[in-house]
């Protein structure tokens, strides 16, 4: 079952969609303002969001545009809301929200509504493993490139080892991409905010990247 992240101000609301959900078999994290979203987001990534428009601090669609040029919507987001107009609409689904639910919110439009996200989320998380997949042979010509543009002098024993093309293409892949991240981090003085403007990645990716690499991030910045 799937994490929901649930923001409203409204204690009646939090309360009514935990049940529902917690009933469904999901597991539920609450937030009464953009702030507490906020803090949330930066913990985990919910699987998905139930985001009101209209709170005392933040509205949802602005906390929704902040996710967005932060490279933090990585997640469905269904907004909600009593008041909202359709403009107000249509600009949440332009920023990334994937549907709009007016309250009150009967039991079937909610569940259908967080069943269609999910479900999309998982075609989506389908298809970036799939481009992976295809990507993974480029990865490989490109380690091969780099090879033969340095002289085997200055790579040095240890080096050689690491690009072995011997080896299985997924440890060949990621001993590159461990040169890779090492080559930006040295270059870039150990900033992980340049490394991931260099690399293309956003922050939360690039940091589980270099520890799935198991990349010495300190090493750099100790150095420097």
């Amino acid at each position: 079952m799937a994490n929901i992240l649930v923001v409203d101000d409204e204690l009646g609301i939090r309360d009514l969609l935990s049940e529902i959900l917690n009933d469904e078999g999901h597991t539920v994290e609450l937030a009464e303002n953009a702030a507490q979203a906020r803090e949330i987001r930066s913990r985990i990534r919910p699987d998905l969001v139930l985001l009101d428009i209209w709170m005392p601090d933040t509205d949802g669609v602005t906390l929704l545009k902040e996710w967005s040029t932060g490279g933090l919507l990585t997640m469905p987001v269904i907004m909600m809301s009593g008041h909202a107009t359709i403009d107000t609409a249509v600009d949440a689904i332009r920023i990334g929200a994937q549907a709009f639910l007016e309250k009150p919110i009967t039991l079937q439009k909610l569940l259908k509504a967080v069943e269609q996200g999910l479900a999309r989320e998982q075609v989506r998380q389908a298809v970036a493993a799939h481009q992976e997949a295809l990507r993974a042979p480029v990865v490989a010509a490109l380690a091969a490139e780099a090879l033969s543009l340095i002289p085997e002098p200055e790579l040095g024993p240890a080096v050689s080892q690491l690009f072995d093309l011997d080896r299985p293409l997924r440890d060949a892949r990621d001993a590159f991409e461990k040169a890779y991240f090492e080559f930006h981090l040295s270059n870039e003085g150990g900033s992980m905010t340049r490394v991931a403007e260099k690399t293309g990645l956003e922050r939360t990716h690039l940091y589980r990247k270099l520890k799935q690499l198991g990349v010495d991030v300190t090493r750099n910045k100790r150095s420097n």
